[in-house]
Parts: C-alpha cells; structure tokens; sequence
C-alpha cells in the first residue's frame, strides 16, 4: 500500500521526520536521459522482447554496491522504452480527459483457464474530482486481455449489475447488495463521513489470483476507512464476479492491529496492509506487510493462524525502513521476496549524492520508490541480501506471460520523489509492465531488462 490522505504512507513518515522537498530532490539526484519523462509510453522493441526473460541471462549478478543498504541507480535499472510499455487498458468515461488509466499499485498476472491463457489487470483507482485515490475511491476495476499487448477490455460486469460502471467488480456501493450468509461489504468496509474530510473510505492495492478454478481478489481497506488492513474477496463466478467477502474478514482485515499509520486513523484501527496470495500446488498463502505471512484455510475462508502470524526470515537493513508491497514469486525453484522502499538521497561528507534505503531523516530527501528483491531456497526464508531490481518500479508484482517471459509492473508514484515533479507527474500513476532478465545458475538474480552488450560493474 502507497497511499495516504496525500499519497504515500512512506511519504508522510517522511514528511512527518522533516525530509525535504521534491525540488530538494532533483537538486540531489540527476537523471539518466534514458528514463526521460514517457520513455516507457510505447511499446519495447523486438530484440529486448526477445531477449532475457525466462532463461538466464548473458551477464551475471553486479556487484552490491556498499555498504548494505545503498541503493543501485545506474540507469540499466530504470524502467525505459526498450524494455517497457504503459499497457493500453481501455478506457472508462473517467479516463477520457486523461487519454489513459490513471493508476497506482499496478498488478498485472497471466493465468491458464481452460486451457487458453487469461491476462488480468488491475490496480487502485481514483474517482473524477479527486487528484489522488483518498479520502474515497470506488472500489476495484478489473481489466482482461488475450495477450499483454492488448487489446485489454474492462471485464463485463454488465450481465450482474446491467447500467452499471462496466468493469468495477467490488465497491463500498455494493453495501446494499448483503443477504444473510452472504456479505458482499461489511461494515467496517462501507463509506462513512465526518467534518474533516468529509466522505471518507478507499480500497487499494488489489490483486486477482486464480486458484484451484475460482477467482480471488485480495486488496487493502486505505487510511481513511473504519478499519485499515487487508481482506479477500472470492467469486462466485467468473473473473468479473459476482464477488463475496470470506468469512475471515467479515468483522475486520487480517491479522492484528498495531500502532501505526498518519494521526487521523483511531487507536486499534491499523491493521496489516499489503495482502497479497501467494500459491503453489494445493496450497495458498497470506503475504501481508513487509514481513508477515499465514497459510489459508483449506476452505480459503480464514488463515491460520488469525492472529501472532509468522515472519519471514529476512536479511535487513541496518536501520530497517518501512517497506510496503510485499510479494512472493517463485522462479526455477527459488523464492523471490520483492518489497517497495524509498531510494532517498542525500549529500555524504565530501559533497557527493548518495542514494540510500534508509529512515526518513534531515537532509534526506525521497528521490524513487524502488523495488528490492532478496531470493531463498525456501519461501519462509532466510532470504538473502536484497538488492535493487527496479529503480522507481516499487510496488509491482512479478509475473510470466504465455510464453514463460517474466515481467514486473511499475506505476511511477506520483506524489513525492523523482514523478512528482511538476515536469512528470503527468506521466505517472501509469499501469506499466518491464521485462525481466534472470542472471542464470544457482545464485541468479532478477533485473530489470539491462541493455545488452554492457559488462557487470558498468
């Protein structure tokens, strides 16, 4: 989760611990002219589709920079225009203006249902009127497509709610929709007012996972709902729904609450953010938060246990900062543990910029929400040192398409950093996809598609 009343819940801690502005950090952080504002608005070229991907890759793993926790910029990191494109979702009457998807939380899979193969696109949504998705949105909008390149249509929902929205599959307006032994929104879920902010409450950061022949959505109630927290929604029919809540968040999200979150949220309403599903064979799991994670019920109505979840075995920083968008993927019998987190840049003794995953703190300035990645034999862990797989491509998903390729998605986050700027920021909030390259043997790493022809270290 990415968000808060102003955007990020990295961001207001940060704003929170004093850090500086975003003209503060483009003054720190030049930019490679390859990831120039729109580089990824068109489609990657043959050969980089081509190339890298599924098998391992020509290169090996570059050296960490040092010490742990500095992050990695170079630009062959960058989502760019001959590794990456903004898919072309079609558009909703709120997009017209726009002339695209406005988007955050970007989530793209490819998933063999009946023996063809069903692309899904989904992400947060904002409503007309509102320059970000709080203090409300309208729920969840899925898109499907044939192939990755498109065409991507909305779902049909038309023959479960003729006239309305096409395409949105849950929402706090289907609150009327609850019958006994069947909860469509509970409670803590619908809209609610007060005198601050007025209509409040916003879903976030869904996913849509086909498992065992049904369809889930897992997603996240925002900052500014009754309760805050992760919860599953499964169909009752096809990837359009009709949707139910399970039974395990009929009375709130997953997990404990804890104290967390900006100052408006009540006491012993936060609870665990991030839900993702992560499956293999029969079996499915819980990712929630940076480090939490639980096995669902057989039934995939609850996890177990509810509450004291397990935590990953992870290789932290040193201090740890928060970090959102935990996902799970697993690739040639490794398990690939991706997080979001703030690149932040700030001056080091002799004047030079240094870029780092660190806590907020005076003089340093968020420059691009990245995605690390730490891999393990084992999906509990340990998992290794992380690494910068994606400059400014944090909270994304890792998936492979029909042909075994391996993408990530990316959305550019708009409200603070590097796509903030009044120069950007047009071009962000974007559902991209960027190819993938695995670096081959048991120690493979993966990356953002590099360029070909450039040696490990350059």
């Amino acid at each position: 989760m990415t968000h808060s009343a102003s955007g990020s819940s990295i961001g207001r801690r940060s704003l929170l611990a004093g850090a500086g502005s975003v003209g503060a950090a483009a003054a720190l952080a030049p930019v490679p002219a390859a990831a120039a504002p729109g580089s990824a608005s068109g489609s990657a070229s043959g050969s980089a589709a081509a190339a890298g991907g599924g098998g391992g890759g020509a290169r090996g793993n570059w050296p960490d920079p040092e010490p742990y926790g500095i992050a990695d910029t170079r630009a062959d990191l960058w989502p760019r225009a001959d590794n990456s494109f903004v898919l072309p979702l079609e558009l909703r009457p709120r997009d017209e203006e726009l002339g695209r998807v406005w988007m955050r939380d970007t989530y793209v899979n490819c998933f063999d249902v009946g023996g063809r193969a069903l692309y899904v696109a989904t992400g947060t949504s904002r409503v007309p009127g509102l320059e970000t998705a709080s203090p409300w949105n309208d729920g969840i909008f899925v898109w499907t497509a044939r192939s990755l390149r498109g065409p991507w249509r909305l779902a049909d929902t038309t023959g479960i709610r003729p006239g309305a929205e096409r395409g949105k599959v849950w929402s706090p307006e289907f609150a009327g929709e609850n019958r006994p032994g069947r909860t469509v929104v509970a409670p803590w879920q619908e809209y609610w007012h007060d005198d601050v902010f007025g209509k409040r409450g916003n879903a976030w950061a869904p996913e849509v996972h086909y498992f065992r022949g049904r369809w889930y959505i897992v997603a996240c109630m925002g900052d500014h709902s009754r309760l805050v927290g992760s919860f599953m929604l499964v169909s009752e029919g096809g990837v359009e729904g009709p949707y139910r809540l399970v039974e395990g968040n009929l009375d709130k999200p997953f997990g404990d609450p804890f104290r967390g979150g900006p100052a408006f949220i009540e006491p012993g309403a936060y609870h665990h953010i991030d839900g993702s599903l992560y499956s293999e064979g029969d079996d499915a799991w819980l990712v929630l938060h940076n480090d939490l994670y639980a096995r669902f019920r057989d039934d995939m109505e609850d996890i177990v246990p509810a509450t004291d979840l397990p935590r990953f075995e992870q290789t932290r920083y040193s201090p740890e900062p928060y970090l959102e968008g935990a996902y799970v993927f697993k690739h040639r019998g490794k398990y690939f543990l991706t997080h979001a987190v703030w690149n932040r840049a700030s001056l080091d003794p002799y004047g030079s910029t240094r870029y780092a995953y660190e806590p907020p703190g005076d003089g340093r300035v968020q420059y691009q929400y990245d995605a690390v990645v730490a891999v393990a034999d084992r999906f509990e862990g340990p998992y290794s040192r992380r690494w910068t797989a994606g400059v400014g491509a944090g909270h994304n998903n890792l998936f492979a398409d029909a042909g075994g390729r391996l993408w990530a998605t990316f959305f550019r986050n708009p409200n603070f950093g590097y796509w903030a700027d009044p120069d950007r920021v047009a071009d962000a909030a974007v559902p991209g996809v960027v190819r993938l390259e695995w670096t081959g043997g048991p120690d493979g790493r993966l990356y953002v598609q590099r360029r070909r022809g450039r040696a490990a270290g350059d």
